[in-house]
This record gives structure tokens, sequence and C-alpha cells, in this order.
């Protein structure tokens, strides 16, 4: 398909830069076919139904921001998918002016060597520590990866911290979060089980490719990137027994969609998961796993956007995103979300 079928208009001012307070006072629309509801997350409970199951991803972002210098050069890093306990792909500004061998230090004792760079544009480099100690110096030095339309000074605010992490971030490994989570607090899980709507949790570890645009034209030409995820057997046999019964499988964003979708066979059965998926859902695509699904306002012409106009239908998806804009919905990762039926 012609990735331009995906594009829209968006007024900048629609474009979140904070999240709203609380969490769960944001806006909500029901998308069902060309049925639109507008309506908020306390509305949420009452469209779903009582025995459907959310699928939440656990994955917890890191920081994975760095600001450094390669001499007197200051260089800002983002890593964007870990090749091994030392190295990683990442985003660099200005990564031209970059050899291999250049070492870029962070800190008196945290540095990283580039040792290549890739067609793609992004530079592998390889830190002088590894594994939980890397971690360890990303937590003093690093700051939120934030993706690049929500405008911040270098370094940050420190309330990112906790507004870009869902409330139940458990596995680290993240260098983006899924957003779609950050409209969910206690008071909504607690009107939940009140209702008896169950939840279960999987892992994907967000990668820096979920931010960038399909820059081809065709979308049978689109390399997607590839994310590490984990869905443990437990949760896959209870997933499976839950549809069995006639119960919804509902994921909470799309990183927990394509993480299903990838771990579940032509018979919508449900297998225990872990390794990378590079899944590309555009529209077509027979869902296996999914009956509806929870997520944010996504950019244009992104593969967010593809996906969502899969499970919906483009027609029904470039109707409600205009309603959206209309209404003055909040977009992309600090904004409003919208749940949506399978077409």
């Amino acid at each position: 398909m012609k990735t331009s079928l995906f594009d829209f208009d968006l007024p900048p001012e629609l474009i979140a830069n904070a999240p709203i307070e609380p969490r769960d006072a944001a806006r909500l629309l029901h998308i069902d076919h060309n049925s639109l509801t507008d309506g908020t997350m306390q509305d949420l409970v009452n469209w779903l139904r009582p025995t459907d199951v959310l699928v939440f991803n656990d994955t917890k972002v890191i920081p994975a921001r760095l600001y450094g210098k390669r001499g007197q050069a200051q260089i800002e890093l983002t890593l964007f998918k870990q090749v091994d306990l030392s190295t990683w792909d990442t985003l660099i500004k200005n990564a031209r002016r970059l050899h291999v061998g250049d070492e870029i230090s962070f800190s008196e004792n945290f540095y990283a060597t580039v040792v290549d760079k890739k067609s793609s544009g992004l530079v592998v480099v390889r830190f002088n520590v590894s594994g939980v100690a890397l971690f360890e110096m990303l937590h003093k030095v690093g700051t939120m990866p934030l993706p690049p339309y929500i405008k911040r000074k270098v370094g940050g605010l420190e309330s990112d911290k906790a507004d870009y992490q869902t409330m139940y971030a458990k596995h680290e490994g993240a260098v983006a979060a899924p957003t779609a989570g950050l409209h969910f607090t206690q008071r909504i899980f607690d009107a939940l089980a009140k209702r008896g709507i169950r939840w279960e949790f999987v892992t994907l570890h967000v990668g820096g490719g979920t931010f960038l645009p399909v820059k081809v034209e065709d979308t049978n030409e689109h390399v997607m990137h590839a994310e590490y995820g984990v869905i443990p057997e437990a949760v896959a046999e209870r997933l499976n027994a839950a549809r069995q019964n006639g119960s919804r499988i509902i994921p909470v964003g799309t990183t927990s969609l394509r993480l299903l979708e990838s771990a579940t066979d032509d018979q919508g059965i449900v297998h225990p998961f872990a390794q990378e998926t590079a899944i590309f859902i555009t529209p077509g695509y027979r869902f296996k796993a999914t009956d509806a699904l929870f997520t944010n306002f996504h950019t244009p012409k992104s593969t967010l956007f593809m996906l969502v106009s899969a499970l919906a239908g483009l027609d029904t998806m470039q109707k409600a995103y205009a309603h959206a804009i209309k209404e003055k919905y909040r977009f992309f990762s600090y904004g409003d979300a919208c749940l949506i039926e399978k077409d």
C-alpha cells in the first residue's frame, strides 16, 4: 500500500508536551466501526465487558539518552537497540562527524567507543562497562528518552522520570515507553477488578524504531525494527483458557498487540514466547489474538497508524482521527487514548 494513504494533517498545538494530571483524567474515544463516542478514562470500565482480559506490557524504560563529549564537541546519544551486554546500536545527532575508534565521554569513568557506523544511520558503540554495571551508570548520568516531538531542554525534566513510566513497569530494557499504559492508575485497576475484568502482563522491550517514520513510498518496502519480547508459559495458558471460555483479548498498546500476534498461531493458540519479533501489521492482516485495542493517537505515516488501520479499517481510522482533531484530543505519547473495536 502507498504510505501516503496513512498521512494526515495534525495541528502542532494538539501534540501533548506533558501528561494530564491525574493520568486517568485523559479523554477516551471509543471507535466502534463507524460509531464514535467521546468519553474519558473513567468510561473505559463500562465500555468493556466483564469477561474481557486486558494484556499490559510491563517493560521498564531505562534512562537511555546520554549527553557527552568527543574532545570539545558536544554529543547527544540515544540508545536504540541492545546488541550485547556492553554494545548498543544508537542514534547520535551529527553522527557524520564521528569516526570508528572515537571515544565519547559521559562522566569521569563512563565512556563509549564507536565501533561501527551503519548505512541506516545508526552508530554502534561499545561501553567501558557492561550488564548490570552499565544500567547502573545509565541511572546515574542518563535521562529519559522522550520522543523528539516532546520539547525539553537538555537533561529533560525531573518529572519525566515518573511521567514516562507506567505504574506497573517491571523489567528494564525499553528505550521508549509503552505509552498506552501511562493512562492506568490504581483507581482504574480497582474499577476493572470490581467489574470482573482481568488482566495479564507480557514484556516487549520497546526499541527506538517505534518513533521512526516510514520513509519508503510503498509499505511493502519498509523494514520493520526488531524488539525482544517474552510471554511466560503460564500467561499463554491463561489467555488460551480465557479465549476458550468466550473472553475477548484486548491488548493495551500496540507493543502488547504485536507481541501477542507474534506468539499466536493460525488456530488462535497463544504460545510461550522469548525472542525478537519484527512483525509489521498493515491493512489486510488477519488478526489471530486481538479482539479490540486500547491505544494512544499515533503519528502520521507511522507503522502504528498502519496497525490500527489494519484492525479497524483505514476509512474508519481516518474518520476517527479527523473527529479527534476537530474535538481537540491531545495526540501522541503524553496525549489522550482510544478504545478500538476490531472490524
